[in-house]
């Protein structure tokens, strides 16, 4: 019996400290208990914590000013957002994740192409997290890397185990927690705590292509969320306002990450800062004598819950691509056991990739961004242009129903998309200080990355043309024939 079928439930949503009870399974309308004010706060804290100051350091790197590195970040956030928030009010609407909302463009079974890019971005984002985390701990109080990476990632895991409302608690709690703690940060670093001890970078200006990467890579940043949002607004009940949902998701995770990146600029700048808990631990210090470790503990425990976002998310991602296969069933043992899998293969990555994380960091979002992007064009155009945010929800669990087994339209325009964003590459291995790949346009441009545009466009026009063959008004009339009862009760029963 199919995971979204069976009727067994082990523990019901909003119900305390239980396991959440769905996965990759239809949200009845009666347990869509989430409230829409809990999403700003909720994408605040996303990108709110030392990660997104890390990415303030890449634009001083590449001898931009910090107030450059700053304005080309927030325009790169303001940028990635929309797409995120977009993809974000397909929750409510839709009570699914987002990969299983996939299988319309992709196939049920050609889902796995969407599903791989987002498992890599899912655990990608996880590697480069717990290693910022190890190398900061091991500079500022000399932890050991090993026992730090396991300690994170098993917090995380354990996060994820319960689920939704749980993590959303503790998004809050972090929240409540770090505010003070950056705000503090920010001001201090104004009045000039920490200057008098640090030899400020050498003088950096404005340079074009440094402009353009820190852009590319701040909007690949919140890009890069546009696979998890509805996996966390799909328990907001159906008729929450499209434009309030956007809204929030939009100020939230853009007026966090311009903060951010721009404080991270400032630290890179003034303090010639590498590593930002260093940075943190340093500004700190400074005002007092052991504030900087509590600014430390603090940071990385509010960072715990976007261990475990990731680790939720590639849970899901993980059960989809299996239930893709071969039907699954939701049971505490399988979502144990696919998140279990999930942290090893963190922990195997992180113990074993050698190298400074940021420079990790900026390889690996450039990267991110070529194999998102396509996706995010064709899921897009599909509920906004094509399909105009109708679906027969049933279908997507069935390779027999209208969406098919594997969907030759949206499969085609991922790859044409992405083999026309080739020619744009420019991945530099920061670590090795030599380019990996450089196309042929972007040696052109001197170095400028433009593949994310070109991803966009291409994808995005090509599933749009392809999708015009399809029958709309025989798919409708499957949709207006199904009722929430009928839904409900046909996944129950395994149709």
């Amino acid at each position: 019996m199919s995971e979204t079928n069976s009727p067994a439930r082990f523990a019901e949503p909003g119900g305390g400290l239980a396991i959440e009870g769905h996965s990759i399974d239809y949200i009845p309308e009666n347990e869509r208990h989430a409230k829409l004010r809990s999403q700003g706060p909720f994408w605040f804290l996303g990108n709110f914590h030392f990660f997104t100051i890390s990415i303030g350091f890449v634009g001083p790197g590449l001898g931009l000013s910090a107030g450059w590195t700053t304005l080309a970040g927030a325009l790169g956030i303001m940028f990635g957002t929309i797409f995120m928030a977009f993809h974000g009010s397909q929750g409510p609407e839709m009570g699914l994740p987002q990969m299983i909302q996939s299988r319309a463009q992709f196939g049920y079974r050609g889902v796995i192409l969407a599903l791989m890019a987002t498992m890599f971005v899912f655990v990608g984002f996880n590697v480069v997290n717990v290693s910022l985390i190890m190398g900061g701990l091991q500079n500022v109080f000399g932890l050991d890397p090993a026992l730090v990476a396991c300690a994170v990632v098993a917090a995380g895991a354990l996060l994820s185990i319960f689920g939704h409302d749980l993590m959303h608690k503790a998004f809050k709690w972090a929240l409540l927690a770090t505010l003070p703690l950056y705000a503090f940060v920010t001001i201090a670093l104004m009045a000039g705590a920490g200057h008098a001890h640090a030899a400020p970078a050498a003088h950096a200006g404005v340079n074009g292509v440094a402009f353009a990467t820190q852009f590319a890579i701040a909007a690949s940043y919140n890009i890069s969320y546009a696979p998890y949002v509805s996996d966390y607004s799909r328990y907001l009940p159906k008729r929450t306002s499209r434009a309030k949902l956007i809204a929030a998701v939009f100020l939230g995770a853009s007026l966090s990450g311009t903060w951010m990146i721009g404080l991270g600029a400032w630290l890179a700048q003034q303090l010639s800062a590498a590593d930002a808990l260093v940075a943190l631990n340093h500004v700190g210090s400074a005002v007092a004598p052991g504030l900087g470790s509590v600014l430390v503990i603090v940071s990385v425990a509010g960072f715990v819950p976007i261990i475990s976002l990731n680790t939720y998310s590639a849970m899901l991602t993980l059960l989809t691509g299996v239930d893709s296969f071969r039907k699954i069933t939701p049971t505490p043992r399988a979502r144990v056991t696919s998140i279990a899998i999930i942290s090893a293969i963190v922990l195997t990555c992180v113990m074993s990739i050698e190298g400074n994380g940021i420079a990790l960091l900026d390889t690996f979002l450039t990267v991110l961004l070529y194999f998102l992007v396509p996706w995010t064009a064709v899921n897009l155009v599909d509920y906004f242009f094509v399909r105009k945010g109708r679906y027969a929800i049933p279908h997507f669990f069935t390779p027999k129903g209208i969406y098919g087994a594997w969907q030759a339209r949206g499969i085609t325009a991922y790859l044409i998309g992405f083999c026309a964003m080739i020619p744009c590459f420019n991945i530099f291995d920061a670590t090795a200080d030599k380019a990996v790949f450089v196309g042929p346009l972007a040696r052109k441009l001197d170095g400028v990355d433009i593949a994310w545009l070109v991803g966009l466009i291409v994808s995005g026009l090509v599933y749009y043309v392809l999708s015009r063959s399809l029958d709309l008004d025989a798919e409708r009339e499957v949709v207006d024939s199904i009722d929430e009862r009928d839904l409900v009760g046909m996944m129950r029963d395994g149709h």
